[in-house]
Formats: structure tokens, C-alpha cells, sequence
């Protein structure tokens, strides 16, 4: 464990709690690690993108972050009652819809947990909600751009049952945000629009500089004033766990030297190499960029 004391640069930091995840399909059971700082932080070390982790399990667990410690990420680590974990039963053949049971816990983040570091941006993708609060949106946020995942504000456990529900205080803490993700459904939950261009508009009102929505098919990106739109090509469905973790992180890599255009192409390109294989993305920035020019594009006028 990296020292309270030392300081930690990075380009982009993961903050999240690391999981044990339970994955169900066509009957066949298949456990793996998993959450942002899994999936997105070994995203962006392939990148070739400096990346340090921020993150909470069981000390009996400790050793499944050297995975991340050999990829040259820095890890830094705060013991918990019991590592977070999922069961997600796949319903879809395309693996799009899942059903999420809660498996445990490792629960919330304090500020005084945050380490000395440096970095430009810091992703904060816990797996639900109740892991990450305000107060450290608010204190990351005074560090470096803040870019978060919806779900880790929108997911609640009933029961052991995950369920989907608005963010009673998103005003309040997309104020933090500079990059907000959302799927498709959680767009829905939380501006009541099916529709995700007008899902995006009203997500935009809250000030958001950078909006990416994601769908079975593919990735949008608001920025700039425009709307930006490339596919998921996979050639075989295999890996959907992780999709929304590549697709940020890997979005936020390139856009740390590209335009919000590029960065749109290039996540697409990647979520869609890393669709093809179960685990986290294993492809080449060289793969990745071949994908992506080859990729169709659009770009739409945001007021569409």
C-alpha cells in the first residue's frame, strides 16, 4: 500500500471501489474483478496513459490489485469491512440488459481517505450509490476535473436487488462535474426522456461541459456545442461487462491531446475491440486508432 505521505502523480486518477463480480450468462458462471478502477484504470495504463487508483476492499483481497500493480498502475488502498461485488445476470443475448444483485459492500469513501496526489483528471466510478458522496465531489473537484459515472449515483440496492433511481441531488453535485456518463437508461431515470438527444439537452442544463451517453449500438458525445456519434462494431459479443468503463476511460485518455471528435471515435473504437473479449481491454493503441478511422461519424448540431 502506497503511503499516506507520499505523493502520487498521475494523469488520471480512478477513484472507485474495486469489485468481485458474479457474471451470469447463457447459464454459465463466470467470476472476475471488476468496477472503473478495474476495467477503466487497466483501459488508460494501456493507453500508455499514467494512471493511479484510489480504492477500498477487504484486506483478505488485497492481492488481486497487483493485476493492476504489474500494468504499472500506482495502487492505493483503504481497508474495508468487505470488498463491493455483483452478480449481473445477462437477459439479452446481446448482453445489453442485466439483472444486479448486490453481493457486498465495501462502503462509503471519508475525504480524509484521499491520498496527496496530482492529477488532471480524476474519474470516480463507484459501482453504487452511497460509495462516493458530495463532499469529495467537491473536494476532488478543487484537485482536478471531475469526470463521473452515473451509476454510481443512480444504482441503489433494495433488498439484494440493484435498482435504478434518480439522483435526488444531482444539481448539487454535477456542479463538480466537468465529464458526466450516462447509459441509456440511467438518462432516462434521471430526465424522464427516452429520447437521447433530448435526454442530453436537459443533462446539459446543469452546466456539464462534456456529456457521453451510451446504447447497445454505439457512443454520443456532447461538447463543444455539437453532438458527436460513432458505433460499436464488435465483431462477437463476449465482454459486455466493463463497456461504460472502457468506453469513459478511454474516451478521457485520448481526450487529454485530442478534440472531443476524436476522443468520440477512439472510445468507440475501443469499447468495441474490448467487446470482443471477456476482461478488460487488451487491444493496441495501434489496433484501437486502425478501428476508429475506419469507423462511420457523425457530427449534429446540438439543438437538434
Amino acid at each position: 500500500m502506497a503511503s499516506e505521505k507520499a505523493d502520487i502523480k498521475a494523469e488520471i486518477a480512478v477513484v472507485g471501489d474495486f469489485a468481485r463480480d458474479k457474471l451470469v450468462f447463457r447459464g454459465q458462471v463466470e467470476y472476475s474483478s471488476g468496477g472503473a478502477v478495474y476495467y477503466g484504470a487497466l483501459a488508460l495504463q494501456r493507453m500508455g496513459v499514467c494512471t493511479a487508483v484510489i480504492t477500498r476492499l477487504a484486506k483478505e483481497d488485497f492481492h488481486l490489485l497487483e493485476e493492476l500493480r504489474r500494468e504499472g498502475i500506482v495502487v492505493y488502498t483503504q481497508t474495508a469491512p468487505q470488498t463491493s461485488g455483483l452478480e449481473n445476470v445477462y437477459t439479452t443475448e446481446n448482453m445489453d440488459r442485466r439483472v444486479c444483485h448486490l453481493l457486498g459492500s465495501a462502503g462509503p469513501f471519508s475525504i480524509d481517505e484521499i491520498p496527496k496526489i496530482s492529477a488532471r483528471v480524476f474519474l470516480v466510478g463507484p459501482i453504487m450509490a452511497g460509495i462516493v458522496g458530495i463532499p469529495l465531489l467537491k473536494r476532488l473537484s478543487t484537485l482536478g476535473s471531475v469526470a463521473l459515472d452515473a451509476q454510481g449515483f443512480v444504482r441503489i440496492c433494495k433488498g439484494n436487488d440493484m435498482l435504478l433511481t434518480d439522483w435526488p441531488q444531482k444539481e448539487e453535485g454535477l456542479a463538480f462535474v466537468k465529464v458526466f456518463k450516462v447509459d441509456d437508461t440511467e438518462a432516462k431515470v434521471l430526465t424522464g426522456e427516452t429520447d437521447r438527444f433530448r435526454a442530453i439537452r436537459r443533462l446539459s442544463g446543469y452546466g456539464l461541459a462534456e456529456i457521453m451517453l451510451t446504447r447497445a449500438d454505439g457512443v454520443t458525445v456532447h461538447a463543444d456545442g455539437n453532438l458527436y456519434e460513432a458505433p460499436f462494431v464488435p465483431r462477437k459479443m463476449v465482454g459486455r461487462t466493463g463497456r461504460g468503463d472502457t468506453c469513459l476511460a478511454t474516451y478521457l485518455g485520448r481526450r487529454l491531446t485530442s478534440s472531443p471528435e476524436e476522443a468520440c471515435r477512439f472510445a468507440a473504437a475501443a469499447t468495441s475491440l474490448k467487446l470482443e473479449k471477456s476482461g478488460p481491454l487488451q487491444a493496441s493503441v495501434e489496433e484501437i486508432q486502425k478501428l476508429a478511422d475506419r469507423l462511420a461519424f457523425r457530427s449534429l448540431r446540438v439543438d437538434r
